[in-house]
């Protein structure tokens, strides 16, 4: 697809972040997360991330990021993959090319690794990315990477595979600068951990699609909630909020990191084999898990009742 096309694509329609499965020994699975990939390409998203942030891109290789987006581009038919993309300019540059070459339909630049740096760094940073590959790219704005309004102006002048920015700063101020000064030259995505728990302020910022975390076990109760949104159904968003992403929300907060862990647990739950989340991670006790297969059960039962 053309920077382009998947711009479009992915501005149309909400977006997940698959978990990336792994045996006991810690080695990928890419058994089981093709057949996870195929079951969420059963569901309407427009496009899934392979090793982003719910992936655990943080505990990976390069080398396995890209064994990751070939084996999601084998499973996946015709959904669009965006792979994660991050770490030095160096590593990222290598990234960046194994993920076209494996087959990529994006790129997503998670945030460099440790240090802040100034914006001009951001910049150079960014677009040395942008320059070694045709992809279209999409900037993760989060923790130490934060680019201002005008870096990503001049970024958006001087890549035209610029294509994307999603936030996780909670910066509704910031967000909406961009989006005012930038318009339609790019597509603007939520990456708020548990995004929907922000998506309602977001979409008032020209904010109009999301990652979702939970599309990776409740696809349907996902496909729902974004539906209530975009149709301003807020007495739908609010039942799903109060059954399932408040109280969740809860579980998520009593542990660093688990809003990774409490998906990869999910998953389990919804009949894969996804395996362990990596250290420095730590999974959900079996009390947790029994908490969280609750909440499921409520918000499907409730889902399924509504639909009838």
């Amino acid at each position: 697809m053309t920077p382009e096309n998947i711009q479009s694509r992915i501005a149309s329609g909400l977006l997940s972040f698959p978990v990336t499965h792994f045996n006991a020994d810690n080695t990928l699975n890419l058994d089981s997360y093709s057949r996870h990939i195929d079951w969420l390409c059963k569901h309407d998203a427009a496009a899934l991330f392979a090793a982003g942030g719910t992936g655990e891109f943080f505990s990976m290789t390069p080398a396995e990021v890209v064994e990751t987006v070939r084996a999601a581009k084998s499973a996946a038919s015709d959904m669009p993959i965006i792979s994660g993309c991050g770490y030095g300019t160096e590593t990222a540059k290598e990234i960046a090319r194994g993920a076209e070459q494996a087959g990529a339909d994006g790129l997503l630049l998670l945030p460099h690794y440790l240090i802040h740096a100034p914006q001009e760094g951001l910049y150079q940073h960014i677009k040395a990315v942008c320059d070694v590959t045709g992809l279209g790219v999409i900037v993760y704005n989060r923790d130490n990477s934060v680019v201002s309004a005008e870096t990503l102006e001049r970024l958006a002048e001087a890549c035209p595979n610029l294509i994307g920015f999603k936030d996780g700063t909670g910066r509704i101020d910031l967000v909406r600068e961009i989006t005012a000064r930038l318009g339609d030259r790019l597509c603007y995505v939520g990456g708020m951990p548990t995004h929907e728990l922000f998506a309602e302020p977001y979409y008032g910022a020209g904010v109009t699609t999301y990652s979702s975390a939970v599309f990776n076990f409740i696809p349907e109760t996902a496909l729902a909630f974004y539906s209530a949104l975009q149709a301003g159904d807020k007495a739908t968003v609010q039942r799903i909020l109060e059954d399932f992403f408040f109280p969740f929300a809860r579980l998520r907060d009593r542990q660093p990191g688990y809003a990774v862990s409490a998906i990869k647990a999910g998953v389990e739950l919804a009949g894969f084999q996804p395996g362990h989340v990596r250290a420095p991670l730590t999974d959900l006790t079996n009390e947790e898990r029994g908490i969280l297969q609750a909440l499921v059960q409520k918000v499907e039962k409730g889902r399924r009742a509504s639909a009838a």
